[in-house]
């Protein structure tokens, strides 16, 4: 039995992402699988990492965000949301992230998950990272919306190549030694179409809910986001000149 862990990052119930994550649940229990949730808004999750979130034995003096992370990890003594998050990380075999883009990154809520539930001396430390990550082999899927149309969210898009937006958050997941899967991604979805500019987007977004499930049935055989291994870098950290280079934030000079 596979199972999953949706990780929902919208504020409204009736949104589109919020029904694109029930269609995974839907598709997971059709499988036969198990589902696990993390609605962050409904959780009230608080973002912002923050001395007072920890005991106060606990938090390094001068507050140091990972020396206090590594102590509460070490002492078994985290707060209570982020020991609940982990636990949910480790007991799935996959994780589906719903949310969408809002000024050219994941929502401020996804961004303070990150930072305050993937934890330091926890989820990673110097020994267990990309190649050797805890979460090595476990694969990852964001399933998006951005209000720009595909057009504008191309590699000569206005608004910016969308596979690069998204980088920086797959590159979080590659660090714990996740595997990334190639975003899905739902184009122009915002509420201020009319007319037949509405009827499309509609049609759209039901054609999308109506085949996710062969999108979830298809989960292991889904390409994935290639990054470079560990060994194509040298002991500074510099990519070798020989190594193949996936993406711009990753380079050889021109």
């Amino acid at each position: 039995m596979t199972t999953t862990l949706i990780v929902l990052a919208h504020p409204a119930h009736t949104s589109f992402n919020a029904a694109w994550a029930h269609a995974t649940e839907a598709a997971c229990l059709s499988e036969g699988g198990e589902v696990l949730w993390s609605d962050l808004y409904q959780l009230g999750f608080d973002p912002a990492e923050r001395a007072e979130h920890y005991a106060a034995d606990i938090v390094s003096d001068p507050y140091d965000v990972l020396k206090t992370q590594e102590a509460a990890s070490t002492a078994g003594n985290l707060p209570a949301i982020v020991g609940h998050e982990i636990e949910k990380l480790r007991r799935a075999d996959r994780i589906v992230f719903h949310f969408p883009v809002w000024w050219f990154a994941p929502p401020a809520i996804l961004k303070g998950w990150c930072e305050r539930v993937l934890t330091n001396g926890g989820l990673h430390d110097t020994s267990n990272r990309f190649d050797t990550g805890h979460f090595r082999g476990k694969p990852a899927l964001f399933c998006v919306t951005t209000g720009s149309r595909a057009s504008e969210s191309a590699h000569n898009g206005k608004e910016g190549d969308i596979q690069m937006l998204l980088w920086p958050m797959a590159y979080t997941l590659r660090y714990l030694g996740f595997s990334v899967l190639v975003p899905r991604i739902v184009h122009g979805v915002h509420g201020y179409h009319k007319g037949a500019a509405k009827e499309d987007l509609e049609t759209r977004l039901q054609n999308e809910l109506d085949h996710h499930r062969d999108t979830i049935a298809r989960f292991e055989t889904l390409p994935k986001i290639a990054f470079n291994a560990d060994s194509d870098f040298d002991r500074d950290g510099t990519l070798h000149p020989d190594a193949p280079s996936y993406t711009p934030f990753i380079r050889h000079e021109p």
